[in-house]
């Protein structure tokens, strides 16, 4: 398999263990939080805001979205990666490193 179809696969994948509803009712609310101050990121420009509150925001929206990352490793790694492990997929450990390497 090439690079690409190995890039195409991974992302169509899906979790064995489903999460919860309230896992999957948390994260939609950090990323409707984080949709809404795109939104006003995307107003602020339309009104020709000042430069510094602006920016003020883009390193909100950054932080949350950092977060919300750490929260979907967290339960990555108690799920996914704990039930590979068990089942001797050791491939698993440097795919999550290079997962923690992308959130940097």
């Amino acid at each position: 398999m090439n690079p690409l179809e190995n890039k195409a696969a991974a992302c169509c994948r899906y979790k064995e263990m489903p999460r919860s509803e309230s896992e999957q009712r948390q994260l939609q609310n950090r990323l409707n939080r984080m949709i809404g101050q795109l939104g006003g990121i995307k107003k602020m420009v339309e009104e020709n805001r000042y430069c510094g509150d602006i920016l003020n925001q883009v390193a909100a929206v950054e932080s949350a979205l950092q977060n919300f990352g750490y929260v979907v490793l967290q339960n990555h790694m108690e799920t996914c990666v704990t039930e590979k492990i068990r089942r001797g997929e050791e491939g698993i450990i440097e795919e999550t490193v290079e997962l923690i390497r992308k959130l940097k």
